[in-house]
C-alpha cells in the first residue's frame, strides 16, 4: 500500500518541522509534498528529502477557495500514484494509539471507505512548562481536549474535492455518503503547543489579514492575538477527565450523525464543543 501527505505552509516554520519529523517518520521523506506559499529556500532545508512544490504569492484574493482548489488539483494527480493521499494544514499530525495501530500503514489498511475521518484534539502549552525542544511533541506536551472542529477529514482513496473540514458530494450522495472516524487514529493540532510559535505566527496572521483585497482569510487571523487568549482561558476553564472517559465520551459523540450540509453538498463531522481536557498517554510520546 502506498501512502503520502500533502500540506500548504507560508512560513510556520515550527510547525512544518513536527509536521515533517512525524510523518517522514511514518510515510518516508519521499511520500511527503509540500506546497510552498512563495518562495522559501527553507521549506527545503527543513523537508529533506521531501518533494517541495512552490506556487506564486502574488495575491491573496479568495485565498480560502483558491487554496482548496489549488490542493485538490495536486491530490487529485497523486491519486495517479497513491492508494491513499493524506490531507492536512502544516500544524496537524495523524497519529494513532499504540495500543489499535502500530503505525499509519495499518491503519489505513483497516479502512475500506473512500474518506477517513480523524478524531481530533487541540495540544496546549500549560503555565509552568518548559519551552519546547527538539524532539516529538507529544513526549512534552500531554494536556489536549477533543474538538470538533478539528475532527476533520484527513485522507482519502480517490480523488474528492475537500472544504470546511469535511469533503464536498455529488447532491444524490450526500445522505448515503460513508462517514467514517476509525476509533485510535487522531488529529493532533498543535497551532497551540508552543507558545513561542504562537506569537510569531498571530504576528505573520494579522498582518496578512490586514492587507488590502477581497477574499483574505477571515476576522480569525486579523485577531488572532485575541483568538489564542480566548483559547488558553476556555482551555484551562475546562473539566478534567482521565483519558478513557475523555477520550470515549468524544469518539462516542463526533463518530455519528454527521453533519450533511446541502448548502455546500458537504459530509463532515459536527463542529460540537466538548467541555473536557485530558492527560494524553505516555504511549504516545514518540509521535509528533
Amino acid at each position: 500500500m502506498k501512502i503520502c501527505a500533502l500540506t500548504m505552509v507560508y512560513r510556520d516554520y515550527w510547525a512544518l518541522s513536527r509536521w515533517y519529523a512525524h510523518h517522514a517518520r511514518f510515510l518516508g521523506a519521499e511520500n511527503l509534498y509540500v506546497v510552498a506559499h512563495g518562495a522559501d529556500p527553507k521549506i527545503a532545508q527543513i523537508c529533506p528529502g521531501a518533494s517541495v512544490i512552490t506556487v506564486p504569492r502574488e495575491t491573496l484574493e479568495g485565498f480560502d477557495r483558491v487554496r482548496a482548489e489549488m490542493l485538490d488539483g495536486f491530490a487529485a494527480g497523486l491519486h495517479k500514484v497513491y492508494d491513499w493521499v493524506i490531507r492536512l494544514d502544516a500544524d496537524e499530525l495523524l497519529c494513532v494509539d499504540p495500543l489499535v495501530f502500530p503505525d499509519l500503514h495499518a491503519a489505513f489498511a483497516a479502512q475500506d471507505v473512500p474518506v477517513v475521518t480523524a478524531l481530533g484534539f487541540d495540544v496546549a502549552e500549560m503555565a509552568g512548562d518548559a519551552p519546547i525542544k527538539d524532539g516529538p511533541v507529544l513526549a512534552q506536551r500531554r494536556q489536549i481536549a477533543f474538538s470538533g472542529h478539528y475532527s476533520k477529514a484527513v485522507a482519502a482513496r480517490r480523488p474528492i474535492p475537500f472544504q470546511l473540514h469535511g469533503v464536498r458530494v455529488a447532491l444524490k450522495r450526500l445522505e448515503s455518503f460513508p462517514f467514517h472516524m476509525p476509533r485510535g487514529l487522531f488529529l493532533a493540532h498543535l497551532k497551540y503547543a508552543n507558545l513561542a510559535a504562537v506569537e510569531e505566527g498571530n504576528r505573520v496572521r494579522m498582518d496578512i489579514a490586514s492587507g488590502e483585497g477581497t477574499g483574505l482569510p477571515g476576522l480569525g487571523w486579523k485577531h488572532a492575538d485575541e483568538d489564542a487568549l480566548k483559547f488558553y482561558e476556555t482551555f484551562g476553564g475546562k473539566k478534567v477527565f482521565d483519558w478513557e472517559r475523555s477520550e470515549q465520551h468524544a469518539y462516542d459523540t463526533l463518530s455519528v450523525k454527521p453533519s450533511r450540509v446541502e448548502r455546500f453538498n458537504l459530509v463532515k463531522a459536527r463542529a460540537l464543543k466538548l467541555v473536557h481536557r485530558t492527560e494524553l498517554p505516555a504511549r504516545f510520546g514518540d509521535q509528533g
